[in-house]
């Protein structure tokens, strides 16, 4: 397994991930019941897209002796209804570290090739900006 999911009443949820035990809380959104106290469960997905890009390029990245120290990633979900669902996520990465044309494509393309964005329906839009702020 790879984690345990609580339901903890009032539309909170706890998870935890079993081999680290660390745990975060999940909330309904205001516009969905909720009180809007912690990450939805959509809100997690899209944070995931982020987070999961930004591995796959640090990966590469140290493999290129490149340092992605202090990459952040903003995150905009929009929700669609009929059914409810995520229809667009927004990243914008902010790159503060010098890198060559070649090595900056390298790692876009290795963002787009995370396993969150391959596993993202594809009728989410996935509207992805590398901001790269001290680039040769």
């Amino acid at each position: 397994m790879t984690s345990k999911v609580t339901y903890l009443g009032d539309l909170r949820t706890e998870s935890v991930h079993l081999k680290s035990n660390n745990s975060f809380l999940t909330d309904a959104p205001l516009d969905n019941n909720g009180k809007g106290q912690a990450f939805s469960p959509t809100d997690t997905i899209a944070t995931g897209l982020a987070s999961c890009m930004m591995t796959v390029m640090g990966i590469k990245a140290n493999d290129m002796g490149v340092d992605m120290k202090g990459t952040i990633a903003h995150v905009t979900k929009t929700m669609a209804n009929d059914p409810r669902r995520i229809s667009k996520i927004e990243v914008v990465l902010e790159l503060p570290f010098e890198a060559e044309v070649k090595t900056r494509k390298i790692l876009e393309r290795i963002g787009y090739t995370c396993p969150v964005h391959y596993s993202l329906h594809p009728d989410i839009i996935k509207d992805i900006t590398f901001n790269w702020t001290n680039s040769n």
